[in-house]
C-alpha cells in the first residue's frame, strides 16, 4: 500500500515531472508502457497490435492544461488521429481527459473542443472514450459525457473504487451510455473511495454484472485474473456472448492475460498512451502493480 501512496505522490512533483520528461534517459525508463513521443509512433504500434486481433484507444497524453490554446492544440491533435484512424483503416478508438481540454479554465470551452471531436468520430466511424480522473472532476466528466454521448459515440469510464459508482453505472445504463468499468488510479480519500483492495473487487463484480445486464457494450478494463474470471463466468452463466462486451488493458502489461483472452476468442482493445507529457501516467502505473518496477527496471539495464 505504501509503495502505491508513494508513486501517486510523485506523479504530483513537478520538478521531478520536468527533469524525468526531458531526460534522454527516458525512452529507456518508458518504452514498455508507451508507443513513443509521435502519432506514427502511436499509428504503427496500433497497426502491429492489429495484426494480432488487438483494437487500440489511442490516448494523447496530457492533463491539466494551462492556457485554452493548449486546449485547442489537445482536441486538434485527436481530430488528426481520428483522420489517420480512418485513413489508415485501424481498429481504433481515441480516449481523452477532460482537463485535456480545458475543464480546470472553461466548462463552455472544454464542451466545444468534446463535442467537436466527438462529430469527427462519428464522421470517421470511431468513438470517443472519456477518461475519469481525480473525484475533482467525476461530477463535470459524467455530465460533459451524457451530453455528449447525446450528440455522438461515446464510452465513459466509472471507477469502481468509488463508493457512488454504483448510481453512476445505473445513469449510465438509463441512458443507453457504454461505459469503460476499471478499478481506479488515484489516491483518495477513505469518505470517497473504498481503501481495500477486497472491498474494490467486490464492489467490481457488482458493478460488472449491473453492466452486463443492463448496459451497452460495456468494456471491463482490468489486468486482474480474478476480474476476468469473474466476468467470464457470468457471461457464461447469462448467455451474454462474446460480441456484447469487451476487455481492455493497458499497452505493455500483463501480456500473458492479454494472449489468453484472445485465444479464448474474446475481443480486447489496448489502452496505448503516446505523446512526450508521459510522466503523470508513468508513474500511475508503477503505483498501481509493483511489479511493473521490475519491468521498468529490467528494460532501463537491457
Amino acid at each position: 500500500m505504501w509503495t502505491r501512496h508513494l508513486f501517486l505522490k510523485l506523479s504530483e512533483n513537478r520538478p521531478l515531472r520536468s527533469w524525468m520528461e526531458t531526460s534522454p534517459k527516458a525512452k529507456l525508463l518508458t518504452r514498455r508502457f508507451i508507443a513513443g513521443e509521435t502519432l506514427e509512433d502511436e499509428l504503427r504500434a496500433c497497426a502491429r497490435l492489429q495484426e494480432q486481433g488487438i483494437s487500440a484507444a489511442l490516448d494523447h497524453l496530457g492533463e491539466n492544461v494551462t492556457t485554452l490554446d493548449e486546449a485547442r492544440q489537445s482536441a486538434e491533435a485527436y481530430e488528426a488521429a481520428l483522420d489517420e484512424i480512418a485513413a489508415r483503416k485501424l481498429h481504433a478508438t481515441v480516449s481523452i481527459k477532460i482537463t485535456q481540454f480545458g475543464a480546470d479554465l472553461s466548462q463552455e470551452a472544454c464542451v466545444e473542443n468534446v463535442l467537436r471531436l466527438v462529430a469527427k468520430a462519428k464522421a470517421t466511424n470511431s468513438r470517443v472514450e472519456i477518461d475519469m480522473e481525480s473525484t475533482r472532476y467525476t461530477d463535470q466528466t459524467l455530465d460533459i459525457a451524457e451530453r455528449a454521448a447525446a450528440e455522438g459515440p461515446v464510452r465513459c469510464v466509472i471507477q469502481a473504487y468509488l463508493h457512488r459508482s454504483a448510481e453512476d453505472v445505473d445513469r449510465a445504463n438509463q441512458l443507453g451510455m457504454p461505459v469503460r468499468l476499471c478499478k481506479g488510479a488515484y489516491d483518495e480519500p477513505e469518505t470517497v473511495a473504498y481503501p481495500y483492495k477486497a472491498d474494490v473487487d467486490s464492489n467490481y463484480v457488482q458493478l460488472m454484472k449491473k453492466l452486463m445486464d443492463e448496459g451497452t457494450f460495456p468494456a471491463i478494463a482490468t489486468h486482474d485474473p480474478k476480474m476476468h474470471a469473474a466476468t467470464l463466468a457470468y457471461a457464461k452463466q447469462r448467455g451474454i456472448g462474446p460480441d456484447r462486451f469487451e476487455f481492455q488493458m493497458l499497452y505493455g502489461i500483463r501480456r500473458d492475460l492479454q494472449k489468453k483472452l484472445l485465444d479464448q476468442g474474446y475481443r480486447l482493445r489496448l489502452y496505448v498512451p503516446y505523446g512526450t507529457a508521459w510522466y503523470p501516467y508513468f508513474m500511475r502505473r508503477l503505483a498501481e502493480r509493483p511489479a511493473n518496477v521490475f519491468f521498468v527496471a529490467r528494460s532501463f539495464f537491457h
